[in-house]
């Protein structure tokens, strides 16, 4: 096979979205299986929406989802620039090699009198296209700077043999003369793309199908120029719910939005790669998997629905399978965001301490550890962990109805009890061991079954019935903070 070269070309104007993030994996993966090059390219040649602060956005998009690429921002290879503002020269070296060979003519009509014209098009039943008035314009307009368009050739027909949706035709007479630069000297994206993925070097372009109407244009200026044809893949929409294209309305579409509601990059890798490509019935992958296995010919041609439940699936399928030490980490500045933690405890993090203080505070990493542990079998998302731990930090946000029907006056001396015995564990020996001897022996002296005694002392340190088990809880607490959280559920029982 050839020397594959691929690329992702986001436009500037915003976020990373999840439909990109999709379009860059499958490029990506498709150069590390075969060996190729991955290219990222900018094209940030809308100047009213595009911004340096989204393109930061895309590369640390990128970065968290582990997609690294071989030549682009901050990796320049034989064929950059890889920004389009940077490479205007090209563009224009581009345009007159077409005006000379005849096919890109001068355009001096107004857009006033190209829109009266659209008008009349449609009234008298004809096709909305420019009419190549100024096409062979022997006296143009003084005071007047032309636009660019490339000459469409409108016989015949153009196939394309996608290398998903398998053989598109489509008529010549219904293409357009098409500006290719604009008055002010910026190249448009059909024309600009099409210079860039040539000089490039591009093998294969695996894009959107929403591109799939640009594509006949775009062969017509391969040819024209001169250039190989790459060969082109189209993937499928992804749909929401309700088979409508995925927007706003469907949840969270910038993939650092996910990275906020505590997705795992590897997670979201998988779970995006199996949004139109199948490797038998196999559901978990690893990146390495994905890798060894990725083939266009597993990508499916049928619009793929994003499914939120089967996203928290497989993350909490990663959540378990990473070490939790790392899930602490990860966990933390979570914490911070929901002002559970510090964030100068965040902004502290040094290798495997948190905070200059932390072998002595709430936020040493064997703490973390523990609470990961005993919450990861219920959190499909770092952040459902967050809240669910959200006792362990902020102290036990009562629940009235819970606390009626379990912190009553005949369970008072029950819990006076057993804070007395706790509070005789020396703190050496505090713990899960140690814990089950003093409830033990609460039981043995009073009669009553684990559920009686467990219940009311979980009411009392986490403010609810749920929490994962009441030796594992404890211990998490620590024995002075299971105290004063024991005492003062007590002193409130009348």
């Amino acid at each position: 096979m050839q020397n594959i070269r691929v690329r992702f070309a986001p436009s500037p104007t915003g976020f990373l979205h999840i439909g990109g993030v999709r379009t860059a994996l499958f490029n990506w993966l498709f150069a590390r299986h075969n060996g190729g090059t991955f290219i990222l390219r900018i094209e940030d040649t809308d100047q009213t929406r595009s911004t340096d602060e989204s393109i930061q956005a895309i590369l640390q998009g990128m970065e968290w989802c582990g997609m690294d690429w071989d030549e682009g921002p901050g990796k320049d290879g034989a064929h950059g620039p890889y920004r389009q503002t940077e490479r205007l020269s090209i563009y224009r070296e581009h345009v007159e090699k077409l005006l000379a060979s005849g096919r890109a003519y001068k355009c001096y009509c107004a857009p006033e009198e190209l829109e009266e014209r659209r008008h009349a098009a449609l009234a008298a039943g004809r096709p909305p296209k420019y009419d190549r008035k100024c096409l062979g314009l022997k006296t143009p307009p003084e005071g007047v700077t032309p636009v660019i368009r490339f000459k469409a050739d409108t016989e015949g027909q153009t196939v394309v043999n996608d290398l998903i949706k398998g053989k598109v035709t489509f008529e010549n007479s219904v293409l357009d003369d098409l500006i290719i630069m604009r008055s002010d000297g910026w190249p448009t994206y059909n024309f600009a793309v099409v210079v860039d993925d040539s000089t490039m070097g591009i093998t294969h372009v695996l894009r959107g199908d929403d591109h799939l109407n640009n594509t006949p244009r775009q062969m017509q200026m391969y040819e024209a120029l001169g250039y190989d044809m790459p060969q082109f893949g189209h993937l499928s929409m992804i749909l929401g719910s309700d088979k409508a294209r995925l927007s706003k309305r469907h949840g969270a579409t910038s993939i650092m939005q996910y990275k906020e509601m505590g997705y795992l990059p590897e997670a979201m890798a998988n779970y995006l790669v199996r949004l139109g490509w199948s490797f038998g019935d196999q559901e978990i992958f690893s990146v390495e998997e994905m890798i060894k296995n990725f083939s266009l010919d597993n990508i499916s041609s049928a619009a793929a629905v994003f499914n939120p439940d089967k996203l928290n699936w497989i993350n909490h399928h990663w959540i378990n399978a990473r070490p939790p030490r790392e899930i602490a980490k990860l966990l933390l500045p979570i914490l911070a965001d929901m002002k559970l933690a510090p964030t100068e405890t965040v902004a502290g993090m040094r290798g495997e301490r948190y905070g200059a203080n932390a072998e002595d505070s709430m936020w040493s990493p064997e703490r973390l550890e523990k609470i990961v542990l005993s919450q990861r079998e219920k959190s499909h998302t770092l952040a459902e962990m967050a809240e669910m731990s959200r006792y362990f930090f902020a102290g036990p946000e009562m629940e009235q109805k819970s606390a009626d029907k379990f912190l009553t006056a005949e369970i008072k001396p029950v819990l006076v009890r057993l804070t007395a015995l706790i509070e005789a564990i020396p703190d050496s020996d505090f713990g899960h061991a140690e814990l089950e001897k003093v409830f033990h022996a609460v039981m043995e002296e009073t009669g009553l079954k684990m559920g009686k005694v467990a219940q009311p002392v979980r009411v009392a340190v986490t403010g609810g019935t749920v929490s994962p088990g009441i030796y594992e809880t404890l211990d998490i607490l620590g024995k002075e903070e299971s105290l004063s959280r024991l005492r003062k559920a007590v002193a409130g029982i009348k």
